[in-house]
């Protein structure tokens, strides 16, 4: 055995006896073992696929139970900060078996049983979960929004270079058939050239609002709370910033963060765009005025330039939590011979071809003429015009259904366990792609809460106009109070 690689030995079982002690990268940085160690093993296509998911509220449980409805994929470990949730997990998920529980995620990534983590927790701790797992060697699956902050996104997408892990967003519906479908047949070219793009979310109901049920046992000895808040602003301890954190901008990303990044991930997928150039905001809190310093109500107009995969269009986003008239939460692109209305479930392509001669009288400036003029014009018209250029195709109309037992949100955990195998890094959602869908919505939380136009670079996932690094000016928001500094704190000692 080489000197050198009998030292890289030494430094790797150092760094193994001192991970107990701190974070991997602590470990590694302490041992003098490389920041990152790259894909050094691989899943055996015939092994299973041992997850850890760090976060097991609502999404987190939903996460976890379509992870395990792949074959060949075993859970092995989950970190909570809420007591409650770890002693569910073992009931759900373990009844037969040991499951480890932790409210400490670096645990988890310290243990060789760990292949994959999922990272569900609140959004502004999606990059240090994230970078810290890769650097530790596992892959990753992280919920969207892959970010917080715009600024945080390309350090993500750096440190899963460097990794060689797979790396998966979780935007489950471009896994469904229906969104497949479309996208099959928008590059087709069965709509023509897209011109207009329209996607909406809208809710009624307090759930749905984010208004989840808070445990009455939730306090400081049950809970984690100094480590929940992380590198936000300290502040004492309220069990409703932590059960309803999306309500909250120090936590979560709001409406934007939270749907229009599926909306936006559902195009960018169908029509192979790289992203907008100019994002702007608008809307109110209309209803849930609980105390929560995002918007319930909100739109935003988004411009694509014309790029070779597409026209250029216009895409307009909205969510209305106070919709209390007929909901029907759908996607609709719209092209010059047709659009193409989806959801995850099903799709309904119109076919309407304008003909090639534009007609002439009713609601038209021909009957104004005087009758000689209105006989030359006719003439000319005739003869530019044969009749077999007065008549468009007739309108069809293509309906398509999701096949039965469809299951987008398995089928993208799917893709992601695929690449694990494979040890490959081109998931269908993989960082680059889930940055270009986050950018922008977070783009549209600095467009609302600043009253400004965010100029946008899709190519190099550059902000144009970014804010400056100082605290974000106050503005005046129908009960949205004074924004935290738009940038990144240093994370705090956890």
């Amino acid at each position: 055995m080489t000197s050198s690689r009998r030292t890289f030995l030494q430094k790797l079982t150092a760094a193994s006896a001192l991970a107990a002690s701190g974070t991997v990268s602590s470990v590694m940085a302490r041992s003098g073992a490389p920041a990152y160690i790259p894909n050094l093993k691989k899943v055996s296509p015939n092994d299973k696929i041992r997850i850890a998911t760090i976060g097991m509220g609502i999404q987190g449980n939903y996460d976890t139970m379509a992870a395990l409805r792949n074959p060949d994929v075993e859970l092995v470990a989950v970190a909570d900060l809420y007591d409650g949730r770890l002693e569910h997990a073992k009931t759900a998920f373990a009844k037969d078996r040991d499951l480890f529980t932790t409210r400490d995620y670096r645990e988890i990534l310290t243990r060789s049983d760990v292949d994959a983590v999922l990272v569900v927790t609140p959004d502004h701790w999606h990059d240090h979960i994230t970078i810290a797992a890769l650097k530790a060697g596992k892959n990753v699956y992280c919920e969207k929004p892959m970010v917080h902050h715009i600024n945080e996104g390309k350090a993500v997408i750096d440190a899963w270079k460097k990794s060689g892990k797979t790396m998966q967003v979780g935007s489950q519906r471009i896994s469904s058939a229906a969104f497949q479908e479309a996208k099959r047949l928008v590059q087709a070219g069965e709509i023509g050239a897209i011109n207009y793009i329209e996607s909406n979310n809208d809710r009624f109901n307090a759930i749905g609002a984010w208004n989840y049920s808070v445990p009455p046992d939730a306090s400081t000895q049950t809970l984690d709370w100094d480590r929940f808040l992380g590198d936000a602003p300290k502040r004492a301890f309220d069990a409703k910033r932590f059960f309803r954190w999306r309500n909250y901008r120090d936590y979560g990303t709001g409406v934007a963060g939270d749907l229009f990044v599926h909306l936006i991930t559902g195009v960018h997928f169908v029509t192979n765009s790289l992203g907008p150039t100019r994002i702007y905001s608008s809307g109110n809190l209309a209803f849930w005025k609980d105390g929560r310093d995002v918007p319930d109500v909100m739109t935003s107009v988004m411009d694509y330039p014309k790029t070779d995969a597409h026209e250029a269009f216009q895409m307009v986003l909205r969510v209305n939590f106070a919709n209390a008239g007929k909901i029907q939460n759908v996607t609709r692109i719209i092209g010059n011979e047709g659009q193409i209305e989806f959801s995850e479930n099903n799709l309904i392509l119109t076919k309407k071809k304008l003909p090639i001669a534009p007609g002439y009288g009713n609601y038209d400036s021909f009957f104004t003429f005087t009758e000689p003029v209105q006989q030359e014009f006719v003439r000319q018209y005739d003869a530019q015009y044969p009749p077999e250029t007065r008549k468009a195709e007739p309108a069809k109309e293509v309906r398509f259904d999701s096949p039965k037992g469809d299951d987008a949100h398995a089928q993208h955990f799917a893709d992601f366990f695929k690449n694990v195998r494979a040890g490959s890094q081109g998931t269908i959602e993989d960082p680059v792609f889930g940055f270009r869908a986050a950018a922008p919505v977070l783009a549209c939380n600095e467009s609302y809460f600043e009253q400004k136009v965010v100029h946008w670079d899709p190519v190099t996932m550059t902000q144009k106009n970014p804010s400056a690094p100082a605290a974000r000016p106050s503005v005046a928001r129908p009960g949205a109070p004074s924004p935290k500094a738009a940038a990144k704190k240093p994370v705090a000692k956890r």
